[in-house]
C-alpha cells in the first residue's frame, strides 16, 4: 500500500510552526533543531505544491491555504494522541519499574522512595525481583542499579552511569569503639566479613598504613544486611560502604572510629538500556532524581 500522507515528523512541525508561530520555538518544543523543521515543512509544501506560511515581521504565520489545511489535520492528529494515551503509552510514562541488589534498596533507596513520591505523586516506582546473574535482557526493567567489579564491561546496548558506593571504611558500635585509637587497635576487635569480599579488610588495613601480618578475620556473612545487623548486635567490627549504614549512623548505632575510606573498585552503577535512554520522563526523572540522591550521599 502506498501511503499518500505526510510523515508525522512533517505534521508535527508544521502544527507546531501553526500554534508558536516560530520555527525555533517549534523546534525547541519537538526537540529537534530548527533545520529540521524547516526541512520538513519544505517536504511538505512540495508534497502539497502549496506555500504554507508567510514570513512576516512580527513572525511566521499560515497562508490561507495553510491555514485550510490545519483545520483539516489538527483534528487528525490530537486523535492519534488520544488514541496512544488510551491504549496505554501514558501509564507507561508514569510508572518505573526497578531492580536494585538487596541491601542496597533495603537500606539506601527504599528509605528514600517517600521523598521522590512527594516530589511526583504522579510517578509510581515498582521495585521488581534482583537476579544476581542479569542479563539486562528483561523488559520487565526500565533502571538496575547493579554492582560494578573491576574490568567488568556492561553488555552492548547496556549504558551504565557511577551512582555511589565505592569507598569502604570500618563501622562499629560506640562500646567496640572505645579505646580504638590506631587502624592496628582494631585487630583486637572480632573483624566481620562479608564472605564474597574477604579481602575488603586486607585492602583498607593496608591502605590506613598497617603493617604485615594482617589480623585473622572474624565470623562471615553472605547477605550485606546480615552483616550490618550483625555488627549492631555488637558482634564486632565491619568494613563497608557508609551509604549502606545511614540509618545507623544517624542513630547511633554505629560509629566510623576512622575517616579513611578505601577504594575497593567495587561500586554500584545506574544502568538502562541505550535504546530507550530519554524516551520516558518518569524514568528520566527517578533517574535524574537518584544521581541527586546519591551526590548527596557522597
Amino acid at each position: 500500500m502506498k501511503f499518500k500522507s505526510p510523515s508525522l515528523a512533517e505534521l508535527h512541525a508544521f502544527l507546531g510552526v501553526c500554534q508558536l508561530g516560530s520555527f525555533r520555538r517549534a523546534a525547541e518544543v519537538l526537540s529537534v533543531t530548527q533545520g529540521a523543521v524547516s526541512q520538513a515543512i519544505l517536504r511538505l509544501e512540495q508534497r502539497l505544491g502549496c506555500s504554507l506560511f508567510d514570513r512576516q515581521a512580527t513572525g511566521v504565520v499560515p497562508t490561507a491555504r495553510g491555514r485550510e489545511f490545519q483545520k483539516l489535520v489538527e483534528v487528525h492528529v490530537a486523535g492519534l494522541e488520544s488514541a496512544v494515551t488510551q491504549f496505554g503509552g501514558a501509564p507507561s510514562q508514569r510508572k518505573v519499574r526497578v531492580s536494585v541488589l538487596p541491601t542496597l534498596g533495603t537500606r539506601w533507596l527504599v528509605p528514600r522512595l517517600a521523598g521522590f513520591q512527594s516530589l511526583n505523586p504522579g510517578i509510581e516506582v515498582e521495585l521488581r525481583q534482583f537476579r544476581f546473574d542479569e542479563d539486562f535482557r528483561r523488559d520487565d526493567v526500565d533502571l538496575w542499579i547493579a554492582l560494578k567489579l573491576p574490568g567488568k564491561k556492561w553488555p552492548r546496548g547496556i549504558q551504565g552511569r557511577y551512582l555511589l558506593g565505592k569507598e569502604i571504611t570500618p563501622a562499629c558500635t560506640p562500646a567496640l569503639a572505645r579505646n580504638i585509637k590506631r587502624p592496628e587497635d582494631l585487630a583486637t576487635r572480632p573483624l566481620l566479613h562479608h564472605i564474597n569480599y574477604p579481602a575488603n579488610w586486607a585492602v583498607w588495613m593496608e591502605a590506613a598504613g598497617v603493617k604485615k601480618p594482617l589480623p585473622a578475620l572474624g565470623p562471615g556473612f553472605d547477605l550485606g544486611n546480615n552483616l550490618i545487623v550483625a555488627a549492631t548486635a555488637g558482634m564486632g567490627a565491619i568494613v563497608i560502604q557508609p551509604c549502606l549504614i545511614e540509618s545507623e549512623l544517624r542513630s547511633g548505632q554505629l560509629v566510623l572510629p576512622f575517616d579513611t575510606r578505601v577504594a575497593t573498585g567495587r561500586s554500584y552503577y545506574l544502568c538502562q538500556r541505550s535504546a530507550t535512554a530519554h524516551t520516558n520522563r518518569a524514568v528520566d526523572a527517578f533517574a535524574a532524581w537518584l544521581q541527586e540522591q546519591a551526590s548527596d550521599a557522597a
